[in-house]
């Protein structure tokens, strides 16, 4: 069984996976928040939620957005009555005192995954973004809980994940191993002379 999120990972937290026109903005702004993305790859990430609204579910591009309930932030403990369902993207939790920036509905994170062309069962996790101001919140924990109960439901069984060898990127890897990847591949200078890439794996089923 897929994991779910830990009550503290997910709480004040809703996710909605319908891609909706405002997207391409907010995953240009969330990606280039994060320092850790060139200004090719934003455009990347914007161009494959442009794939998803042209296409739909047949781009093979799959959205989960994070979205903070009333009350959640990073300025305070999040107290809301939030039941984690959403009425067209808003939070329908009753925010019972509010403690944080009191900026609700605010999209906080994002993951985009996809089976891999040819395979059985094997999808990549293509991004993975939690904007700037909320990183070590939990919010990427959540997502990727949320990611792979997503992969699984669609018959998926390993989920892969990909980055650089840069010192840079030793918070994503820690990130992954943290969260039961482990490390596949290696492939030197991949991206560059100098820059790597990791493959790294999860069994998801």
């Amino acid at each position: 069984m897929a994991a779910r999120p830990s009550m503290d990972a997910g709480k004040g937290l809703v996710f909605r996976r319908e891609v909706e026109p405002r997207d391409v903005e907010l995953v240009r702004s969330m990606a280039e928040s994060t320092g850790f993305f060139s200004a090719e790859e934003v455009l990347i990430a914007e161009e494959l939620v442009r794939e998803r609204l042209d296409k739909g579910p047949e781009s093979g591009y799959h959205f989960i957005f994070a979205q903070e309930c009333p009350g959640a932030g990073p300025n305070g403990p999040m107290r809301t009555g939030c039941t984690g369902s959403t009425v067209q993207g808003m939070c329908t939790g009753r925010t019972v005192q509010t403690g944080g920036s009191g900026r609700a509905g605010e999209i906080v994170g994002y993951t985009c995954y996809g089976p891999v062309p040819g395979t059985q069962s094997s999808f990549d996790l293509y991004w993975i973004v939690v904007r700037q101001d909320r990183r070590g919140g939990g919010i990427g924990r959540a997502l990727l809980a949320q990611t792979e109960e997503a992969v699984a439901s669609l018959g998926g069984s390993r989920l892969y994940a990909e980055t650089s060898s840069r010192e840079l990127y030793d918070p994503t890897r820690r990130f992954y191993r943290s969260a039961g990847f482990r490390q596949e591949a290696f492939l030197e200078n991949f991206y560059a002379p100098g820059d790597g890439k990791i493959i790294f794996v999860k069994e998801i089923a």
